[in-house]
């Protein structure tokens, strides 16, 4: 944790830092101690509850605090405003899930490119757009559940935009693909493999698309790309789980889940899939938006054998394709390892296996009979005692890090961001020296910008057989960049991303009211009193009594929240 006081003190009295925190006593943060405990991202044991199912009544017993809907919508939304806990207080937190799950899909990223011309031939080999709508998306949509779930699908069955090469209009091959995402985020598992399976983006992305049948003449074999991906990575991963999630052993070895005999078996369904050009070609994006169609003489009719089960000889593409992703789906391992997975990303790093198999059994039978209904999945994990329940918050193995697009977001929502030219000019984050070393559907590869099994090597989470995934994109070179970046976005440092700070300007006077708010919506409460009297000592120090010194000490408080380790956890 040192080492984050460290970048965070450094990044302060760096000159290309904003005047105003130049004022602050840097070494008030360093008391802010955290440590490495605090960073454990992992919350182990926790038993069942009313809430585990999804099938609690609308509120509970006692009146929901402030802090309480702020750490919910931490975990259930992309970020957290006033408004928002106001809902969340006065339903519930069930229903305040149903009333999301309910609301209509806002516009899809697809018709905003259109809207904004995006679709002008000057744009076809270039990705012009896709941040802008990406970010517009997750800052402004109502649907914040949905959209977050969406992020999280994202991260799971990954593309990356920089991977869409070749048949051009790349903004539109990612914007879709998310559409799609979003569009399945509460629908059934099985219909989403399906819908991921057509997009040209993951035709692209994992190349089958153009793959074609075994040819002995020419020694050319089926594309294994998606195959392999779709097993490891999508759906079965690597080693054979028991319900709730933890590896099966025999003789005290892992069993692994597949061969490469599988891989080249379930290789042969993705043959003879393209683009579907019929009524328009690749001047246009149009194709994008229409699933894969079937080359009929590419496709390999013969039998395809994996995962211990056939699809039959002579089917034609489509339905063997079907077939294929009816045996995959119905493997026991897909319900534990999507749910832990969908766990990880919205709740925390380290769930005990009690609480896998809690949520996988709701994965495998959403109490109707039904396998794979992912709002059933996602209103249990969020209802769960072991994320519902105050006593994982004094756990120093309880929680994970914040990923720094949550972060950005949780900053945007909270404060009503608004785009001065609507082009929503964030651009891409991806740089870990200067912005926040990640961007929406930017992964480096199809591994997601971090493990979900990532152990940070020589640390105490290693010591005590702990995963922390973000730690994989985090280390003192990313910390100064993510505070640099915020720091100048909290400071309307990007002309064309303006935030409303009306509700903090008045508490500026008095900077231990003016960090309680920050405190409470956007870190649920979770700074001690302890970093709260360091950092309200810090600003008092700064001047006040005129408007711009006020905004001087807003920008203080909220860049020194946002690089809070305390903060930066989420429990």
């Amino acid at each position: 944790m040192q080492n984050m006081q460290e970048a965070t003190a450094q990044v302060l009295e760096r000159p290309d830092t904003d005047p105003s925190l130049s004022q602050i006593n840097t070494t008030a943060l360093m008391g802010l101690g955290a440590s490495s405990g605090l960073l454990l991202a992992a919350c182990g044991g926790g038993a069942s509850s009313g809430l585990s199912t999804g099938n609690a009544t609308s509120a509970p017993v006692a009146p929901i605090t402030d802090a309480q809907a702020s750490r919910f919508l931490a975990q259930a939304s992309v970020g957290a405003t006033r408004a928002e806990m106001a809902k969340v207080q006065s339903s519930g937190y069930a229903a305040w899930i149903d009333a999301q799950i309910a609301m209509p899909q806002s516009t899809t990223r697809w018709s905003w490119l259109k809207a904004n011309s995006f679709d002008a031939a000057a744009n076809i080999f270039t990705q012009n757009g896709f941040d802008s709508v990406a970010w517009y998306k997750l800052i402004t949509s109502p649907d914040t559940l949905r959209q977050r779930v969406t992020h999280a699908l994202a991260e799971i069955i990954v593309v990356g935009i920089d991977g869409l090469t070749g048949s051009g209009w790349q903004a539109f091959a990612a914007a879709n693909y998310l559409d799609v995402l979003e569009a399945n985020a509460f629908g059934n598992y099985r219909t989403l493999l399906q819908a991921v399976t057509m997009t040209t983006a993951m035709g692209q992305y994992l190349t089958y698309v153009g793959s074609t049948k075994a040819n002995p003449k020419i020694d050319s074999l089926p594309d294994e790309n998606y195959a392999r991906e779709l097993m490891q990575l999508f759906t079965v991963g690597l080693l054979t789980l028991n319900p709730d999630g933890t590896p099966v052993t025999v003789n005290g070895a892992n069993q692994e889940t597949y061969t490469l005999n599988d891989i080249t078996g379930l290789a042969r369904i993705f043959t003879g899939w393209n683009f579907d050009l019929s009524t328009s070609n690749t001047t246009t994006p149009d194709f994008h938006q229409r699933p894969l169609t079937q080359v009929a003489s590419r496709h390999e009719t013969g039998a395809s054998t994996f995962l211990g089960s056939t699809v039959p000889a002579g089917l034609d593409g489509a339905h063997s394709l079907s077939a294929a992703l009816d045996i995959i789906f119905a493997h026991p391992n897909v319900a534990p390892f999507i749910s832990r997975q969908l766990i990880q990303r919205m709740v925390t790093s380290n769930p005990s296996p009690a609480y896998v198999q809690r949520i996988a059994a709701v994965f495998s039978n959403d109490g109707n009979g039904v396998r794979g209904n992912l709002a059933a999945v996602v209103k249990a994990l969020l209802l769960d005692d072991e994320a519902r329940n105050s006593t994982t918050l004094t756990n120093p193995q309880c929680g994970k890090l914040r990923e720094p697009i949550n972060r950005f977001l949780s900053w945007a929502r909270a404060y009503n961001v608004a785009s001065t030219s609507n082009l929503w000019n964030v651009g891409n984050t991806s740089d870990p020296a200067t912005r926040l070393g990640q961007s929406p559907l930017r992964s480096g590869s199809v591994f997601n910008f971090f493990r979900p099994g990532y152990v940070p090597p020589n640390t105490s989470i290693a010591n005590a057989s702990l995963v922390a995934p973000e730690f994989q994109i985090t280390n003192e070179s990313t910390v100064v960049g993510y505070v640099n970046f915020m720091q100048r976005m909290i400071s309307k440092g990007n002309t064309d991303i303006v935030p409303d700070y009306s509700t903090l300007t008045p508490l500026a006077a008095t900077p231990t009211a003016l960090l309680a708010e920050i405190n409470t919506v956007v870190a649920a409460g979770q700074l001690s009193d302890a970093t709260i009297t360091a950092l309200a000592t810090a600003i008092s120090s700064m001047p006040n009594g005129t408007d711009v010194a006020a905004a001087n000490r807003i920008y203080a408080a909220l860049t020194l929240v946002f690089a809070a380790p305390e903060y930066i956890v989420q429990k």
